[in-house]
C-alpha cells in the first residue's frame, strides 16, 4: 500500500469532545455518531487540515449534542444470547428461535409462520451460533440481490461491474462510483425487501451523482418515489447516525 493510499487516524479536541479523525483519499468530509453512546468520527480527505475539521463539527455542534441525547435516551438494546424463544428478525418479518443440536445437520430452516430452527453442534456456544446464523443470513442476501439488482439496474439505467456484502458498523451501503462497485450490509437480510430495494437504489444512483445534494434528491424522487418512507421504514431500529455535510 503506498501513502496515498494509506488511512491515518487521529483524535481532535474540539471544545472539549474528543472526535475520531479517519484521513483517507477520499473527496468529501463525513461526520458520524457511533453507536452505543454516540462516539463523535469525523472521515475526511487525507489533505484536509485539522482546523477545517475543528470548523465542520463546530458547525454540526447543535446537531451532535441533539443526536448523542437521543442515543442516551434510547433503552440498550440486550446482547442476543442466542437461546430459545429469542426473536431475531429476517426480511423484515420477526422469528421466534428455536436451537437444536445435534451432529449431523448444521444451518438454519424458517419454519412459517413465526419460526427460525437453528441446527448447531452439541456444545455450540453463543458466538458459534451467531456465526451459523450469521452464514445464513448471507446466503439468503447473495440469492437474493442478484434478481433485485437486475430489476432496479434497468429501473436507473446504470450496471454496477461489482457487489459485495459485508458488515458494516455504520452504514446499510456504500458505492464506489469510480469502481462502479457497491457494498451492501449484512444487516439488510433483516430488513423488509422495500427497505434493501431502497439501499440499491440509492447506492445505484450514485453512478449519476456522487453527492447527497438536490440533484441525488430528485433522481430518487424520479426512480423510487416513496424513497423517503423507505428511508424512514429502513431506520425504525437504528443502529447508528450519521450526517454527511
Amino acid at each position: 500500500m503506498n501513502s496515498a493510499e494509506q488511512i491515518v487516524v487521529s483524535h481532535l479536541n474540539v471544545n472539549g469532545m474528543v472526535v475520531a479523525v479517519v484521513r483517507k483519499p477520499i473527496k468529501h468530509m463525513y461526520l458520524y455518531l457511533d453507536p452505543p453512546d454516540g462516539r463523535v468520527r469525523a472521515v475526511v480527505p487525507s489533505i484536509v487540515s485539522d482546523e477545517a475539521i475543528r470548523l465542520m463539527v463546530i458547525g454540526k455542534l447543535a446537531w451532535v449534542e441533539r443526536r448523542q441525547a437521543a442515543f442516551t435516551a434510547r433503552p440498550a438494546v440486550p446482547a442476543q444470547a442466542m437461546i430459545d424463544g429469542e426473536h431475531h428478525h429476517f426480511l423484515g418479518q420477526c422469528y421466534a428461535l428455536r436451537v437444536h443440536e445435534q451432529t449431523l445437520r448444521h444451518g438454519v430452516v424458517l419454519r412459517k409462520p413465526d419460526q427460525l430452527e437453528l441446527y448447531v453442534w452439541p456444545g455450540a456456544g453463543s458466538e458459534q451460533r451467531k456465526l451459523v446464523l450469521s452464514h445464513w443470513y448471507r446466503a439468503q442476501l447473495q440469492a437474493l440481490i442478484p434478481s433485485l439488482l437486475a430489476k432496479w439496474q434497468a429501473v436507473v439505467g446504470v450496471r454496477v461491474v461489482e457487489w459485495r456484502i459485508k458488515r458494516m458498523r455504520t452504514r446499510w451501503g456504500s458505492c464506489n462510483p469510480a469502481a462502479r462497485r457497491i457494498w451492501l450490509s449484512l444487516e439488510l437480510a433483516k430488513k423488509s425487501i422495500a427497505c434493501i430495494e431502497y439501499v440499491l437504489v440509492h447506492e445505484l444512483v450514485h453512478l449519476h451523482e456522487r453527492r447527497h445534494n438536490q440533484r441525488f434528491k430528485t433522481l430518487m424522487s424520479h426512480y423510487l418515489p416513496d424513497w423517503r418512507q423507505r428511508h424512514t421504514l429502513l431506520n425504525q431500529s437504528v443502529w447508528n447516525e450519521s450526517y454527511r455535510p
